[in-house]
């Protein structure tokens, strides 16, 4: 998408409207073309763009323009950002600006208490950062009869020092870590995970108190649920599960601050447990994330999507079918223009699902609402989630009888995976793949007992064990059991 247009997608109707007063206000001339840009650019309307400037001979004013206009878009949004947030971090940040304000006006009492509110605010929420540049403040002017002793600031200035250093190494193997999955993910590097996490921690000198915080926590069980992920098998970090758990239970005072890392790390726990199909914890865990979010508007509409989801998905596997299409349903309709295009997908892909499995014909409408590309999917929503998208596409469409398109995107799934799969050692997806082939080409053998052997040992392999893997090989029991697809996943778990 057009860099403008991605800034202009994030402006509801009246941040629209106060962007063209914005606008207005800097034009000095009545000949400025910004607004009718804009106008041109929110409509998509290419041919009269073209009409701006004869771009054959004035490219370089056309470019100018859209350079100007982007640059007004990023200040329009950054003071947007800084008067609308109502957080604490942002009311520290104001407390800093004014304080220095007032320090260099003169007005030295006053820009003390700022200050120290500010610090107050930091220290809570553990900006050190920020603490970093109050502290430099407050000993720039130490010498006013005002400030504290230089001593005393200097004292806190070389704590605040160790702890951002501390938070810069945490930061440092975090980045790591996610570029060692990044390779899991996509080269098909094999890796053990514990071995991994520790030479990564002694890499970066980390203790172990130091990994005994919030956002720690929550960036190693990140680590850890995207690696069980690839993996397809939740099995290999319960000990971080059980680890996770503890901590929870052991934190009797719970700062707001963490609330987005302490959301985020039930999320995970649910999912943990859900992926292990024991669907009471997970809901368990649910119920308290729903508890969190509801004190808190912008993470109950950051969260909100994605604990829907799971939800439904326990619903779904514990039997209650109906429920969860209409809880995705709902959660579909009530959408809102913040909610990322990704929980989207993911809820609009679970739906398609859950209606295939129980041969509902909808799920075909569900599916062709699934319209971006195979890049965009590999890219937003990992490799794993756009192969089952595309494995789930050939069932569906073979389901209800369109053979030959089924058949056709078979052929267009090897092109483009087969070269993956047989790299990160997935071979069974090809093996599956190909059970699904000879029934499109033979629906018969379904009956055929060398066929119903092979469909069958797909359930012996230890990753065929998760949830999802399930739902897949049901699809093929159900047409010689003579069931829905549903009815035998619920058998198998």
């Amino acid at each position: 998408m057009d860099p403008i247009q991605e800034l202009i997608k994030l402006l509801s109707n009246v941040d629209k409207t106060q962007f063209r007063q914005f606008l207005h206000r800097k034009n000095k001339r009545s000949d400025v073309k910004n607004l009718h840009l804009l106008d041109l650019l929110e409509t998509d309307d290419i041919v009269s763009i073209n009409k701006l400037y004869n771009l054959e001979k004035n490219k370089d004013a056309y470019h100018a323009l859209r350079k100007r206009l982007q640059d007004n878009l990023l200040l329009f949004l950054s003071q947007k950002t800084f008067e609308s947030s109502h957080s604490d971090t942002y009311d520290a940040l104001r407390l800093v600006v004014v304080g220095r304000f007032l320090l260099e006006n003169d007005v030295v009492k006053i820009a003390f208490k700022c200050l120290n509110k500010a610090e107050r605010l930091a220290e809570h929420l553990e900006q050190f950062n920020l603490l970093n540049e109050l502290l430099l403040l407050k000993i720039q002017y130490a010498h006013l009869p005002e400030a504290e002793q230089l001593e005393t600031l200097t004292a806190r200035f070389s704590q605040n020092q160790s702890a951002m250093q501390r938070e810069a190494k945490l930061n440092m193997a975090y980045a790591f870590l996610r570029q060692e999955l990044h390779q899991i993910h996509l080269r098909g590097k094999i890796v053990n995970l514990t071995t991994l996490i520790l030479t990564t921690i002694r890499k970066y000198k980390i203790s172990l108190q130091d990994l005994m915080t919030y956002k720690s926590i929550y960036q190693i069980l990140f680590i850890a649920n995207e690696y069980a992920a690839i993996q397809q098998n939740y099995g290999l970090i319960e000990r971080y599960i059980k680890r996770t758990d503890q901590f929870i239970q052991d934190q009797t005072h719970k700062k707001q601050s963490y609330l987005f890392y302490h959301i985020s790390i039930l999320y995970f726990l649910a999912n943990f447990h859900l992926r292990q199909k024991d669907f009471a914890k997970s809901t368990s865990y649910l119920k308290e994330m729903m508890d969190l979010m509801e004190t808190d508007s912008r993470y109950h509409q950051l969260f909100y999507l994605r604990h829907q989801l799971l939800s439904a998905l326990n619903l779904f596997f514990k039997g209650f079918a109906d429920n969860a299409v209409a809880l995705l349903k709902a959660s579909l309709s009530n959408t809102k223009q913040a909610s990322k295009p990704e929980d989207i997908e993911d809820l609009r892909i679970c739906l398609t699902m859950f209606l295939a499995l129980c041969n509902d014909k909808a799920s075909l409408k569900q599916l062709a609402l699934l319209t971006r590309s195979d890049a965009w999917y590999e890219k937003k929503m990992g490799m794993l989630w756009t192969i089952r998208k595309n494995l789930m596409e050939i069932l569906v469409q073979a389901q209800f009888s369109n053979i030959e398109l089924a058949i056709s995107r078979i052929s267009s799934f090897r092109r483009r995976y087969k070269k993956y799969l047989l790299k990160t050692s997935e071979g069974r997806v090809l093996v599956y793949l190909g059970l699904v082939e000879k029934y499109l080409s033979k629906p018969d053998i379904v009956y055929e007992k060398e066929y119903k052997t092979t469909v069958l040992q797909q359930l012996e392999l230890a990753q065929n064990n998760d949830i999802f893997t399930l739902s897949f090989i049901a699809w093929l029991i159900a047409h010689f059991e003579k069931k829905t697809a549903y009815e035998v996943v619920l058998t198998l778990l």
